[in-house]
Formats: structure tokens, sequence, C-alpha cells
């Protein structure tokens, strides 16, 4: 299996994104003047309520990021206590290159998974089954201890948590985080692969779960 020996930098190909960072990009005053008026047809200046609910019309496939990290001594510098666990649904997963292989996903910094994922060194991705919409209301389920309340894990290699039953499991190596606005995108290379078993996904949309339709051809 290939790996990546090296961080990636996701914004080499274009100057414009190292100059201006995506948190900071600068704003085209066009945007706002006459060519947006005369030309606009339906759309609309964006405003935060308009945005999330477009955002609720796509549909996306439910995962469970999990990880892992060992805690700093706080009596003893450079030491370490016991690893702490962390595991969140996610829909931003997605691919993002074949050679070399690459995922990404995204967390935000606000996240109470944030301080485990701002430190591990890998994670399994767990791609659900359109039967486990449970485990994606554990997972996304605040004040609770998630691994106790779902149960059907067991610890993988680095001390990873690896879910039952789903889909498929990617184990990845973290190779870059990119701050975007209120998020951190966790750009990672799987290093092992778990089939899991076949089925339908579990799909996101309108702000619950469901599952797809009749497939048609591509």
């Amino acid at each position: 299996m290939t790996t990546v020996d090296r961080p990636v930098d996701p914004l080499r190909y274009d100057s414009d994104l190292r100059e201006h960072p995506v948190d900071r990009l600068p704003v085209d005053p066009d945007l706002f003047g006459s060519e947006l008026t005369e030309h606009s047809g339906d759309l609309l200046p964006v405003d935060a309520d308009l945005f999330r609910g477009l955002l609720r019309r796509q549909a996306s496939t439910v995962t469970v990021v999990t990880a892992v990290a060992r805690r700093p001594h706080p009596a003893r510098p450079g030491r370490d206590v016991a690893p702490i666990r962390a595991g969140f649904t996610a829909t931003s997963f997605t691919s993002v290159s074949l050679d070399p292989p690459l995922v990404s996903f995204c967390l935000g910094v606000a996240s109470s998974s944030w301080p485990v994922l701002a430190r591990a060194r890998h994670v399994a991705v767990h791609l659900l089954a359109a039967d486990q919409t449970e485990v994606a209301r554990i997972f996304a389920s605040s004040g609770i201890d998630r691994f106790a309340a779902h149960g059907a894990w067991t610890t993988g290699p680095f001390g990873v948590p690896l879910l039952d039953g789903v889909l498929a499991r990617l184990l990845c190596r973290v190779v870059q985080r990119v701050p975007a606005g209120d998020h951190t995108l966790v750009i990672a290379a799987p290093v092992a692969l778990g089939p899991g078993v076949d089925g339908d996904p579990l799909v996101h949309h309108r702000g619950g779960y469901t599952t797809p339709g009749p497939q048609v051809p591509a």
C-alpha cells in the first residue's frame, strides 16, 4: 500500500490561496456591484440562514471518524498519561486522490472531539450502513460517553477504535490539517482498508437520515 512520506500541501497549486488563507480570501468588490445586480437572475446575497438551508439539500454519505491521542502529563513534561478517544459523526468525508491515496473530512474547532483530532496521528473512517442510524445518532450526541453508548467496537492498530458492522473502514495516517474558517480540513492517507459488510449506505439529507433510492446507471 502506497503511503505519503511527507505532508501534502493542498494549496501548492494556487498562489492566490497561498497569499490569502481560506478564511481571509479577498472580497471582489464587483461581486456586490453592477455585475450581480444586472446578471443575478435568482441569485441572492449570501447570509448564514440561506447558506445553511441550501446545504441541507445536498445528500451526503454518513461516516463516523474515530481517533486516539495521548494527554501530556500535567506534572511531568515529556511524559504522557492514558490515551483519550474521540469519535464523531461526519458527513464531510470525501476522496481526494488515488495516487497517492488521500481522503479528507472536516471538523469544527469548537467540537468536543477537536482536542483529540488536533493531536491524533491516526484516525479511522467508518462508512455507515443504511441500518446504522442509531450509530450515527450516538456519535453525534453531546454529553455522553459515545463509545460506552455504542459498545460494538474494538481497539485497532495504533489504539484507534474500530466500529463493527460498517460498510467499510479506512485506517489512515493524518498528513495535513488545514484551517478553514470555523473548521479544520483534515487530510489523511489510508494505510489499511476493511471492506466491511455489503449493503446500502446511510445518507444524510435535509437534516435527517435516509437511504438511496433505486439505482440508475451513471
